[in-house]
């Protein structure tokens, strides 16, 4: 059974010490805090999701992938300007892969529909896709039903920690192989 990603899950992948162990341990706290310039995933989100985005990021680079985010890019304009949506335009054709962190806040968010729009055009169907953080399991995206033409990032497990793929419709991808695909 294919489940949607729950921040209950979401906690268990940095509290889950059996879990860790099995992960990169080579991947130090501090590695997992720096942000190099050269990243391959673009994690389009709403700040006001700052737990669950620590959570994603962590499992994101536990998969061995580099991840930006806005918020931790020293170029980034400190004051909203047309250089953010300049600088954003620039990060998400500089990465590899593009995902929306899909809670309701992002999702109701102007940047997070500017930046998946923009993201479309320029990675649009192998290399993008959306991770809904719901408890939710039918029509997840109601009143917003574009989301549904993307691939899904998904959990075989609902509240036990497994393994995380890509639904591209039907067909499943590992989320670790589709983020090295190319």
């Amino acid at each position: 059974m294919s489940n949607f990603f729950s921040k209950e899950l979401l906690n268990k992948v940095r509290t889950n010490n059996s879990f860790l162990n099995t992960l990169n341990e080579s991947i130090s706290e501090k590695k997992w805090m720096s942000h190099s310039h050269e990243c391959n995933v673009f994690l389009s989100h709403k700040h006001s999701d700052i737990k669950i985005l620590e959570n994603v990021i962590f499992l994101l680079k536990n998969l061995n992938s580099s991840v930006y985010v806005d918020w931790n890019d020293e170029g980034m304009p400190s004051t909203t300007s047309r250089y953010t949506a300049m600088r954003i335009k620039q990060k998400i054709r500089e990465c590899n892969k593009f995902i929306l962190l899909a809670t309701e806040d992002a999702i109701a968010s102007k940047w997070c529909n500017w930046e998946l729009g923009y993201g479309d055009a320029y990675h649009y169907i192998n290399n993008i896709a959306i991770m809904p953080i719901t408890e939710k399991t039918d029509d997840i995206f109601s009143g917003n039903e574009y989301l549904n033409i993307y691939p899904v990032i998904k959990s075989e497990f609902k509240y036990t920690l497994g393994s995380y793929y890509v639904d591209f419709f039907g067909h499943k991808m590992k989320l670790e192989e589709w983020l090295k695909k190319i």
